[in-house]
């Protein structure tokens, strides 16, 4: 599958699952390997970019947008509408920030960029479970 160039770290490539439309806004489900990403995206953009089920899609996050929480289980009293289960890939330390990259079991990856001071109080070091939470007003869709 082709990956578009840009900046936002996070790409997840598929296909578009289901749409919940609404009056303004929508929910899009992409499912991505064994991952589904909801976004909520304005409805203007679900009609321009003509998803519909079966449209391959890319769910894009910035790193930035990305939280983390330790351990393996899902969060269940959070208003985010995706949580990834995984394992800490690599940490990268700098200056005030870092880069934490956890890999899923379907064999995707995710970025976050969080505080040194969080990377350190959440435990998140190599080899150690945790679940990267997005919001889906932070997750932007591109279509091919």
């Amino acid at each position: 599958m082709m990956r578009i160039m840009i900046s936002a770290r996070n790409q997840f490539v598929g296909m578009v699952e289901n749409v919940k439309a609404g009056a303004v806004n929508g929910v899009v489900t992409i499912k991505s390997g064994n991952e589904e990403i909801k976004a909520d995206i304005t409805m203007e953009s679900i009609n321009q970019l003509g998803l519909k089920e079966g449209v391959e899609a890319a769910a894009v996050v910035k790193a930035t947008s990305v939280m983390f929480a330790s351990g393996s289980e899902p969060i269940s009293n959070l208003s985010a509408r995706n949580q990834f289960a995984g394992i800490v890939s690599n940490v990268r330390e700098g200056a005030v920030n870092g880069h934490i990259t956890l890999s899923l079991p379907d064999g995707n990856q995710i970025t976050g960029s969080i505080t040194n001071e969080a990377i350190e109080e959440l435990g998140l070091t190599e080899g150690v479970p945790a679940i990267a939470i997005i919001k889906s007003t932070d997750v932007m869709v591109a279509t091919f």
